[in-house]
């Protein structure tokens, strides 16, 4: 088990997981070295964070591997969590490079330091797999090369197996974490935070709530507290090295009833309209229908299993939401 006063690295910290993960870590004792582009992720995220002297932040690109180089260097963990996301709007050659090239930079550093490298993958590389629930083991079924929205998945499976080969080829201890839809306050306020990030917003505001597709598709939500939990024993734990983890919830609700249950939380009128995939990508979209993970590997492993009810944890981002308005 790591001790409390060694330092830890995080691509992305200023995101939405990585900002509350640098908080933990910092309470906890580490010392913490955040970079992050801010391409999505916000200096406001880390301002208290930076004043404290076990925290120290770059703007940097993970693309830059001099920079990240020198930066990362003294870290004995590495945790990877910058990437980019599912292109429902363009931007397939962006994430594919970014989540790719992104990840054989950090593995390379830690390949020179010595450094392990938690790596934070995603429930969209099950694909179309409809064998539920979810295993480690399970068959990672994705869709055409025609469908952009594969290239997340496919960049994070890809991610996958450059953690393996460096690790049969150079020994640098990982651990793989799927992480399901992860959710809490600051998360970004579009799509690419989910679902809830609209919802909440929209509902507030008392306007339209666009849904895509029927919204008869299911997910579950890991509130943010659960998964920053899970990261922190995978930094810990040896046991977990060289091991691929589903961290997640499962409890299952449609996208239909997640909006109609913020509303009811809200106590506001829900308005709704179902849009289909190809108005707004303008090509052929496929979705992921049903997401329920595996659990058993965690509790095992890692002694980890979500404490947060769906409830608790949409009241906690709910009140975020009301306290920084738009």
């Amino acid at each position: 088990m790591l001790k409390n006063n060694l330092t830890i690295g995080v691509t992305g910290a200023a995101g939405f997981i990585g900002c509350h993960l640098c908080e933990k870590l910092i309470r906890l004792g580490f010392k913490v070295i955040g970079i992050d582009n801010l391409s999505k992720g916000s200096k406001k995220n880390i301002n208290d964070l930076l004043k404290n002297d076990k925290f120290s932040f770059n703007k940097v690109d993970v693309l830059d591997y001099n920079k990240i180089q020198k930066i990362l260097s003294p870290a004995h963990v590495i945790v990877h969590l910058a990437a980019g996301k599912i292109p429902r709007y363009g931007n397939r050659l962006e994430i594919l490079l970014t989540n790719t090239k992104g990840t054989e930079n950090i593995l390379e550093i830690a390949k020179k330091t010595r450094a392990k490298v938690v790596f934070a993958s995603t429930s969209d590389v099950y694909g179309k797999n409809t064998i539920l629930p979810f295993r480690e083991d399970s068959d990672l079924v994705i869709g055409s090369s025609e469908v952009a929205r594969w290239a997340y998945a496919v960049s994070k499976i890809f991610d996958e197996h450059l953690c393996f080969a460096y690790y049969e080829e150079y020994q640098v201890p990982f651990v793989i974490l799927r992480l399901f839809g992860v959710f809490g306050p600051r998360q970004h306020r579009s799509w690419w935070g989910g679902p809830q990030s609209l919802f909440i917003d929209l509902i507030l505001q008392k306007k339209e709530v666009e849904m895509h597709g029927d919204g008869k598709q299911t997910r579950t939500f890991t509130f943010i507290d659960d998964a920053v939990s899970a990261i922190i024993k995978s930094i810990k734990s040896q046991k977990a090295n060289g091991q691929v983890i589903n961290i997640g919830t499962k409890f299952e609700i449609s996208i239909l009833q997640f909006a109609k249950l913020i509303a009811k939380m809200l106590n506001k009128k829900l308005k709704v309209k179902k849009v289909p995939y190809n108005s707004f990508t303008g090509k052929r979209y496929e979705d992921v229908i049903k997401r329920v993970p595996d659990i058993t590997k965690a509790k095992r492993i890692l002694n980890w299993s979500p404490k947060t009810t769906l409830q608790s944890g949409l009241e906690q981002t709910i009140q975020w939401y009301i306290n920084n308005p738009i």
